[in-house]
């Protein structure tokens, strides 16, 4: 359940930074609007003219390299700073499933899956990076992504609290409240006038 969630999330979260080439985004660096992460560190002349890279792409149902301007894949480049960053999150995951002694592990899905934005949209690709048709797709999406079921058993586990103190099952306590307060602190003080 918790990888078909992770699915969902990291391939929905890959559409929102864009088309892998751009020339807006390429345009806009280029006016001194947008920057790439970590721009001071880069070895590079920072204008990127005649700056090529290399991007995954679609072709005859098979997924190829293609090289491409680095100006116009800058929201690539952004992309591949954000999927490194979850992947660390993915192994710290991992790592205490280890040492739970729990043997299954996470894994973040192939890029291309379940993407709406940009190089893969209409296409259908599976988590381990398989190009497959609608059918496919169709029949074993539920294998990948939350089902009407699973979202259906989450929310029953999702249950409210209300009561000051006390946290809902699904949210750990924390150490302590905010700038050292006692957790249970009560932050808001409501009067009549504020209900009314």
């Amino acid at each position: 359940m918790i990888q078909k969630y992770l699915n969902f999330q990291f391939s929905v979260s890959m559409d929102l930074f864009g088309s892998e080439q751009s020339t807006n985004a390429g345009n806009y660096y280029s006016s001194g609007l947008k920057g790439r992460w970590m721009e001071t560190r880069r070895q590079d002349d920072h204008m990127l003219l005649g700056a090529e890279r290399t991007m995954n792409v679609v072709q005859d149902g098979k997924i190829v390299r293609k090289t491409v301007s680095m100006l116009s894949a800058l929201n690539l480049d952004l992309r591949d700073e954000y999927v490194e960053d979850c992947n660390h999150g993915v192994r710290r995951w991992n790592q205490a499933l280890e040492e739970a002694g729990v043997g299954q592990r996470l894994y973040l899905p192939h890029e291309g899956f379940n993407r709406a934005v940009g190089a893969y949209s209409g296409h259908h690709v599976t988590p381990q990076g398989q190009v497959v048709d609608e059918a496919t797709w169709q029949a074993r999406k539920c294998e990948w992504l939350p089902s009407d079921e699973d979202r259906e058993a989450v929310a029953k586990l999702m249950v409210a609290e209300y009561e000051a103190g006390k946290f809902a099952s699904w949210i750990a306590p924390p150490q302590a409240g905010i700038n050292e307060q006692p957790v249970e602190f009560d932050y808001v003080r409501l009067t009549q006038e504020a209900l009314d």
